[in-house]
């Protein structure tokens, strides 16, 4: 697991069990891990942010934006303790020294949907810039990243499946967006 080095703020998290086709995958192709010269996504314009909208019917809402209730530190050596991250203004942001998160619950397939906003002003470049991560099933992790006008290895960006697929695009808003 990578030690987070900023703390982008989470604002809302919710999964939905699904059936997704690879259809749409990227290939891994013949790139190396955090290869600098695979090809950038494309930057394109998300459109502006919007007022949040209600989660599916089907949704498993992990924050709301006002209780810490569905996660735990993601230490296992140690009894299963509550997360210790702080809630602010409707978002969820790590607190120096707490270290991971898990949901209290294990999943299989699922939805991710995840909104969060990158650390303002904006400093460090590359992987020092609002890094963090969503981890899936211990092994899989995908990416948040301040990747707004931030040139980073495509399988490091915003949305990639870290170490393994870039992002179909860079969507990335400004810092605080």
């Amino acid at each position: 697991m990578r030690p987070i080095n900023a703390s982008p703020f989470i604002r809302a998290l919710a999964l939905a069990t699904v059936s997704v086709s690879s259809a749409f995958a990227q290939s891994v192709g013949d790139w190396p891990i955090h290869s600098t010269s695979r090809p950038q996504p494309a930057v394109v314009d998300p459109g502006p942010a919007g007022t949040p909208v209600a989660p599916p019917s089907d949704a498993l809402v992990l924050f709301d934006g006002r209780s810490l209730n569905e996660w735990r530190v993601a230490d296992t050596s140690k009894t299963p303790a509550p997360a210790r991250w702080k809630i602010e203004n409707g978002y969820m942001e790590v607190v120096a020294g707490t270290g991971s998160i898990a949901t209290r619950r294990g999943f299989g397939d699922a939805q991710l949907h995840v909104e969060w906003a990158a650390p303002t002003p904006a400093s460090a470049e590359g992987q020092e810039r609002g890094n963090s991560g969503v981890f899936l099933m211990t092994m899989y992790e995908v990416q948040v990243l301040d990747s707004y006008h931030n040139v980073t290895y495509p399988d490091g960006q915003a949305a990639a499946i870290y170490g393994q697929y870039p992002p179909l695009v860079n969507a990335s808003r400004p810092p605080g967006e």
